[in-house]
């Protein structure tokens, strides 16, 4: 006697669902453009509210977004290939000056929640002290999608 399998399936997540995912995981990918064609770096991230926090050392590709400023980014969560989440943001990238009065307050809040994922962030005992930079992306449009193996 065989037992029929269900088709994968494949859907939406909600807002809520692409929220959690995103404030459960710490690295995704972030797409720009550079130089005429699309760019992806792959960085570590804090979700709070409508931002994804982050930092990045002086000179890299990324300092380009400051002249062109919408993004996208996608982080995942793969079981196998059948069953897996997929949340993609589009926003607006802004940087944060550590030396700016006007941005002082929410450069304080940055660090604090970029300290909530590691909390050697930005002290004496940073693994990666040359990424002082901070921005945040705003969460301007969310997209999710699943696919399940058919047990959902």
């Amino acid at each position: 006697m065989t037992t029929a399998r269900k088709a994968q399936a494949f859907f939406d997540l909600t807002r809520k669902e692409a929220e959690e995912m995103l404030a459960r995981n710490h690295v995704g990918r972030l797409a720009f453009t550079f130089h005429d064609r699309v760019d992806i770096e792959p960085i570590s991230y804090v979700f709070s509210g409508e931002w994804l926090y982050a930092r990045t050392a002086p000179g890299t590709k990324l300092t380009v977004v400051q002249h062109h400023p919408w993004v996208a980014f996608e982080v995942d969560e793969i079981r196998s290939r059948v069953d897996w989440r997929s949340v993609v943001v589009h926003g607006t990238i802004y940087f944060i000056d550590s030396n700016s009065e006007a941005d002082r307050k929410d450069y304080d809040a940055a660090v604090k929640i970029l300290r909530s994922a590691d909390a050697d962030a930005l002290t004496s005992a940073d693994a990666t002290p040359q990424r002082h930079l901070l921005f945040r992306i705003h969460v301007d449009e969310i997209m999710a999608k699943g696919a399940d193996p058919g047990t959902r």
